[in-house]
């Protein structure tokens, strides 16, 4: 019905203004089509679309500037800020590494505090080649055989853990782990579930840290494996819950954690004791709360030892190709630390710089976080893709653009568009959220010309593909272009 109002609007604007130049016709019928497609989708989606050539001209535009909750593409904004505003991307991270001081007087024994800098990929892994936790833990039991306190010092960023508007039902899962400058293994804990016997409890596998409740029931073979977890916030207590099915491979369930801080220091003591150091106090955190009492640039003495890891560039494409979401919002943290103190706030503001360099309407965008999990966030799809056509013609352009999915080959785009005009000549940032499906960048058309788009739905009702459809219809423009 949507499609048949359409063409009847344009039947009616034909007869009032005269004949339609040619390729103006054929613009208007392949705006018809995508339109009609997308319906197919099914009643209640909200969607908006622009597609562009790189001279700016719009080929198709539905709701342009409507505002949609764009989920994952908000990382294509952090991510091009980093690019746009940092430097040294290329080179291994020394600014971000974490470092371990010892505290106190060596007579009645150190503390040994374990300070964060905003890195997102230490590792406490038994195979660890590089940026290990390890390294420090030795760096320590080199020095002293005894400590008092290990302390997790995530102070580098404000104490704020989780953004304005986003669920807080992800917070026991890896999508809404807790962010913390002090960041380990992802900020992750994995529970590996295996099979038992019909009708007992499955076996776990995990770091102590959490008390599992385990409800979980082993069934027969060819029954239903579905397990499900729950913990409620700042709680230590998780719940498991569901079947395993006899005979079934393991299930490995990745769980958030609330302090990640105080994680890493409980991870450090056992490497601390593994190593031979006694630890005679406890794990203890040190927090810096939002607000300008605490000057986070204050002088500290030399740490015993500090970790370099990476090069940024590598966590920038690990953002766009993974979509994740906890190196997302420490990058715009570590933004935000660039000429404020590191909040949430103080990284949106270089992100609003950026896009004012690039000519958007402040009605184009609002932004809550740097990941896309806050359903605050909004994008309107023309301001979208006048800003990659701006970053396209930045020096650190094709830099970028290398970071996101590439359609059918890798990251979260790996299995769509495959066997399609579209396989190997789409890249772009999906977005993924309730009710809200996004793809935003750009793709080959048939002609070989490169076309930019930006893509969203919203309001999507349960079980409706719209996904399918936004794919379906990008499909189309590129055979039509």
């Amino acid at each position: 019905m949507r499609g048949l109002a359409t063409a009847l609007r344009a039947a009616a604007l034909v007869l009032a203004l005269g004949p339609v130049p040619p390729a103006a016709a054929q613009q208007q019928a392949l705006q018809q089509r995508v339109e009609a497609r997308l319906s197919e989708a099914g009643p209640g989606i909200r969607f908006g679309l622009v597609v562009a050539a790189e001279d700016g001209r719009e080929l198709i535009a539905i709701a342009p500037d409507s505002r949609f909750i764009p989920a994952s593409n908000t990382k294509m904004f952090t991510t091009a800020a980093a690019f746009a505003t940092l430097r040294d991307l290329e080179r291994p991270d020394s600014a971000g590494g974490a470092a371990v001081r010892l505290e106190g007087e060596g007579r009645t024994g150190w503390d040994a505090v374990l300070e964060g800098h905003g890195d997102a990929r230490l590792s406490s892994a038994p195979d660890c080649a590089v940026n290990c936790l390890a390294t420090l833990a030795d760096a320590v039991a080199a020095r002293t055989r005894r400590v008092r306190d290990v302390v997790g010092d995530d102070s580098f960023f404000p104490d704020q853990r989780w953004s304005p508007g986003m669920s807080w039902n992800n917070i026991h899962t890896r999508s809404g782990t807790g962010i913390s400058a002090l960041s380990l293994d992802d900020n992750e804990l994995h529970l590996r579930v295996s099979p038992t016997t019909a009708g007992r409890p499955p076996r776990l596998e995990f770091l102590p840290y959490y008390v599992i409740d385990n409800r979980a029931v082993t069934v027969a073979a060819g029954g239903a494996t579905s397990l499900d977890f729950d913990r409620l916030p700042g709680s230590n207590v998780l719940r498991l819950t569901g079947t395993i099915a006899m005979g079934a491979g393991p299930e490995l369930l990745r769980l958030g954690i609330d302090d990640p801080a105080h994680y890493a220091a409980w991870r450090f003591r056992a490497l601390l004791e593994a190593r031979g150091v006694r630890v005679t106090g406890a794990v203890a955190v040190r927090h810096r709360p939002l607000g300008p009492a605490a000057d986070p640039a204050a002088p500290r003495p030399e740490p015993l030892a500090r970790l370099a890891p990476p090069p940024l560039a590598e966590d920038l494409a690990q953002i766009n190709k993974a979509s994740q979401n906890l190196h997302a919002e420490l990058m715009l943290r570590r933004l935000g630390r660039q000429s404020g103190t590191g909040s949430i706030a103080d990284g949106v503001a270089v992100v609003r710089a950026m896009l004012d360099e690039a000519g958007l309407r402040r009605t184009d965008y609002d932004f809550s976080d740097g990941s896309g999990m806050s359903t605050y966030n909004r994008l309107a799809p023309r301001g979208v893709v006048r800003f990659l056509r701006w970053a396209a013609a930045r020096p650190w352009g094709a830099a970028w653009r290398a970071t996101l999915p590439i359609a059918g080959v890798d990251g979260t785009l790996a299995r769509r568009f495959r066997g399609t005009a579209l396989e190997s000549r789409l890249f772009a940032k999906t977005g993924t959220l309730n009710a809200t499906a996004a793809l935003s960048g750009y793709m080959i058309a048939r002609s070989g010309r490169t076309l930019i788009f930006s893509s969203y739905a919203n309001d999507i009702p349960d079980g409706a593909a719209a996904a399918e459809a936004m794919d379906a219809a990008l499909i189309l423009i590129a055979e039509q272009n």
